[in-house]
């Protein structure tokens, strides 16, 4: 029962959310988008002509941001386990990036070209056990991480992920400012207010690793 009467409301809020209305009226995918749109407003990392990969990309809100900013000169590459509606302009991939068929799919596209921005705004299905969600969370992240840290341009190089503040988190952000010049936290206002979510975004790696195709 009371699980019922929370997904009601969860329900009634989602409906109500001024993002998800807004959402419908200008075509996203999800309210996710107006995420990604403020943080790149106030720190510009979607730039004509850049080349993107968007992991975790379904339902797609993120790649329509991209594929928008970066203009026809520009590249946005979107991969996810699950399918993908296609997004004009996006090239999807459905695998994962975790694995090498997925790299391999990924470097199928981009050749031995480095990119420019990583976005993650992956999250995994909730169990409902805090501390099983939470190191699941932090795993994906550190995917993510990771995959960046390999294929990103070296000085210009943007990372946008998101994490949830909680076990792991502090570790996690150490290991950024660690391979990254410059580390910041965002948390946009289309973000709810009662959600532990954090955008770390990271510029500019102080190492690059040596030069290689996106496939192993």
């Amino acid at each position: 029962m009371k699980k019922s009467q929370s997904s009601k409301q969860w329900l009634r809020r989602h409906v109500n959310d001024p993002y998800v209305q807004k959402s419908k009226r200008e075509g996203y995918r999800s309210r996710s988008a107006y995420k990604l749109t403020e943080i790149d407003d106030r720190d510009r990392l979607l730039a004509p002509g850049k080349i993107v990969v968007d992991l975790g990309s379904a339902p797609g809100g993120w790649s329509q941001v991209a594929v928008k900013r970066v203009g026809a000169k520009g590249r946005v590459l979107a991969i996810d386990l699950l399918p993908m509606e296609p997004v004009p302009g996006v090239e999807f991939v459905q695998g994962d990036f975790s694995k090498k068929s997925g790299l391999a799919a990924v470097g199928g596209i981009i050749g031995e070209r480095r990119v420019d921005v990583v976005l993650s705004d992956m999250a995994p299905n909730l169990s409902g056990i805090a501390v099983s969600d939470q190191a699941r969370c932090m795993e994906l992240a550190e995917i993510a991480r990771d995959f960046a840290l390999l294929h990103l341009q070296a000085a210009d190089g943007v990372f946008l992920v998101k994490v949830f503040q909680g076990a792991g988190y502090d570790e996690y952000l150490k290991s950024l400012r660690a391979a990254f010049v410059k580390v910041m936290v965002r948390k946009p206002d289309a973000s709810r207010d009662e959600s532990a979510e954090q955008y770390l975004l990271a510029r500019g790696l102080k190492s690059a690793a040596p030069a290689r195709t996106l496939i192993p």
